[in-house]
């Protein structure tokens, strides 16, 4: 006798993932068409095509195939269905990140309740790489705050550090830089920081940061011994005298 129609779809997506993983252990990163093949049959047959867990496997099988676009097509059907879903949450605001919606992905990524899933260094490096985009660095910098010192609080630092320089968020690029720098002798840290102080310096000149900032700068820029730091800290002094900027 053959098994209720949602035991068997049940079965074959049990089976899909498990072809995945074996895959992926065999072959490392590189799923390819052949582990996902079976989960878009289940998606796109006529009896699970317009059902949630059809839509979920189609959703899967883009998203193996980081063919993201299609992934959000396909979650955003059924959003109003998964609003408490943790899983669905990280895996719609992973994919919509990755499109480059990121003010719709931290939206879905804050609605994860799962601890551990918020402990997950996946997790935390794209709220934050979110947080940046959306013009909230303290915010991802807050995240490293929160981290014990490991290879993915290094990890997170870089990231931390190379967003916001793109970002034109050079005090928090700057912050970043410093740490590495102090951990990891490396000179491309210095040089990361001394162009973060420096656009600093330049946005405060402007107008556009914060004056009291130039404090924060100065001594970031004294961690560094290289001869381009007394250069630097004299060129600020004589512009926060010469502008009535108090920096202790």
């Amino acid at each position: 006798n053959s098994p209720p129609a949602p035991f068997a779809t049940l079965m074959c997506v049990c089976v899909c993932v498990c072809v995945c993983v074996l895959y992926a252990r065999a072959w490392g990163n590189g799923l390819g068409r052949h582990s996902t093949i079976s989960i878009q049959l289940v998606g796109a047959s006529a009896s699970e095509c317009d059902t949630i867990p059809g839509r979920q496997c189609m959703a899967s099988c883009f998203f193996l195939l980081k063919q993201f676009e299609d992934v959000n097509i396909y979650l955003n059907s059924i959003k109003a269905y998964m609003y408490n879903d943790d899983d669905f949450n990280w895996n719609h605001g992973i994919s919509l990140a990755q499109t480059g919606n990121f003010k719709a992905a931290e939206e879905a990524l804050l609605l994860v309740q799962n601890e551990k899933y918020k402990a997950e260094y996946c997790y935390i490096s794209w709220l934050a790489r979110c947080y940046i985009s959306n013009g909230q660095p303290r915010n991802a910098w807050e995240l490293y705050l929160k981290m014990d010192t490991s290879n993915e609080s290094f990890n997170l630092l870089q990231l931390i550090a190379n967003d916001c320089y793109r970002m034109g968020q050079f005090l928090y690029a700057a912050k970043a830089f410093d740490v590495l720098e102090r951990l990891d002798p490396d000179p491309e840290y210095w040089e990361g920081k001394r162009g973060a102080c420096v656009g600093v310096f330049q946005q405060v000149v402007a107008g556009k940061q914060q004056r009291e900032d130039l404090r924060d700068v100065l001594a970031m820029v004294r961690n560094t011994s290289n001869p381009q730091v007394e250069y630097m800290v004299r060129i600020i002094k004589k512009w926060c005298n010469e502008n009535g900027v108090k920096i202790g």
